[in-house]
């Protein structure tokens, strides 16, 4: 089927069957930021904002995305340079091996752009869904409590 989505503020017309998830869309487009962790929405590397709303796009049918607006962490930067969120995340040193931080940095966008001024339990709470084997999380959190202190937008 055809599906029209826009990705990243462009306009995408891609042919997907009728439950191809949206994370095989986004990496056929290229896309390589989305992660394939689990591809059953428990680790939450593949996190992309749908409508600005964070969704796991191995769980949501490329097809239900049509019409709607897709960003993924490429779609972040401006002109190469880093969205605020990015930013927070490499000044505390947050990144790591590179499996996760695509899906922390779109939830966390998300957080910052919803709920500025978050408590760090908050900022916990809503990162629970994006798993990582490489950090105890207090770098992630630091600086997404940091990016929501200022009402950092993605």
């Amino acid at each position: 089927m055809r599906v029209e989505v826009e990705v990243n503020g462009v306009l995408a017309v891609v042919d997907a069957a009728p439950l191809e998830p949206l994370l095989a869309v986004l990496r056929n487009l290229g896309l390589t930021g989305v992660k394939e962790g689990c591809a059953e929405g428990e680790c939450g590397a593949c996190t992309v904002l749908l409508d600005g709303a964070p969704v796991m796009s191995c769980l949501v049918p490329a097809a239900q995305a049509g019409g709607h607006t897709v960003t993924t962490v490429e779609g972040l930067a401006r002109d190469g340079v880093p969205g605020a969120v990015q930013q927070a995340l490499l000044d505390h040193g947050s990144v790591q091996c590179g499996s996760c931080i695509p899906g922390i940095v779109m939830s966390a966008s998300a957080a910052a752009a919803r709920e500025p001024g978050a408590s760090r339990e908050r900022v916990r709470e809503l990162l629970a869904g994006n798993l990582c084997r490489c950090t105890g999380y207090q770098q992630v959190v630091d600086a997404v409590v940091e990016a929501v202190a200022v009402g950092a937008r993605p």
